[in-house]
């Protein structure tokens, strides 16, 4: 299914929570950024759009602390399993109120109850509620979440496996991805040298040097999601994923409005 300029947009747990105390929602940066959504929209009615968010501290502290992305084998797995449940939906309900009271049309989609998996992976989803919620001018508005395992009992899947399953199906022109940096960082935590452009061919040689978030993450760091990334370029030649700065004013609407900030990762051009 091909959306005219279709966007995914991930709002990292780092800059809609505070990731180092237990479920702190950041509520000031959740509506001004929903007021950016809700301007770019406005001011592009062409803009569909489809939105995923992490848990932050909502949902990686329960995870760490019962390893609920390594598998679910015990009883006590299994109320961790529905504590880190609990945290992500107590999330999203707070994004996708925020949404709403700012004059978009989203819909809360939970990943949960359509995803069946094996061994990590998506073995199967039924995305047409979320093709026929943009069809209808709904943002869905998804998250990393729980998910039965065939093979692990249970796990987590993040946000961007999520849009790595959705893009050859849903097939978006650009995967906007907003965090607690500016984008992708060749010497972090020191911070000064910036990669303004990844191609497929630099991943090996960047591996070394790439690193994340100094924050708990049981999904992955900064490597793990430009792999993902990468991966989709394969599939989708002319797609283009941007890694940038949340945290920045302005910043969601000018990459929904086409503005280039922080990292792309991309095919190179010719």
């Amino acid at each position: 299914m091909n959306m005219p300029k279709l966007l995914f947009l991930k709002l990292g747990g780092s800059i809609i929570t505070n990731k180092d105390q237990t479920n702190t929602p950041d509520l000031q940066r959740i509506e001004a950024i929903a007021h950016d959504i809700k301007q770019a929209m406005d001011q592009d009615s062409s803009l569909t759009l489809l939105i995923g968010h992490g848990s932050g501290s909502f949902g990686h502290h329960a995870a760490k602390k019962y390893g609920t992305r390594n598998g679910v084998t015990s009883q006590e797995g299994w109320l961790g399993f529905s504590e880190v449940a609990l945290r992500a939906r107590e999330l999203n309900q707070i994004i996708f109120d925020r949404l709403v009271a700012a004059g978009i049309k989203a819909i809360s989609v939970s990943p949960f109850s359509g995803i069946q998996a094996e061994n990590s992976r998506i073995t199967n989803w039924d995305t047409s509620i979320i093709s026929d919620c943009l069809y209808q001018h709904l943002v869905p508005v998804i998250y990393g979440d729980v998910i039965l395992d065939r093979r692990l009992g249970g796990t987590i899947l993040s946000t961007e496996e999520l849009f790595a399953y959705l893009s050859p199906r849903l097939q978006p022109e650009r995967i906007l991805l907003a965090g607690l940096e500016e984008g992708v960082w060749k010497d972090f935590p020191q911070n000064t040298q910036l990669i303004n452009e990844i191609h497929p061919d630099d991943i090996a040689a960047l591996q070394a040097e790439i690193r994340g978030s100094g924050s708990i993450d049981v999904t992955g760091g900064m490597f793990t999601k430009v792999q993902l990334m990468i991966g989709l370029l394969k599939q989708l030649p002319s797609l283009e994923v941007q890694i940038f700065s949340g945290t920045t004013p302005g910043n969601v609407q000018a990459l929904l409005m086409g503005e280039h900030k922080g990292t792309l990762i991309r095919n190179p051009k010719g």
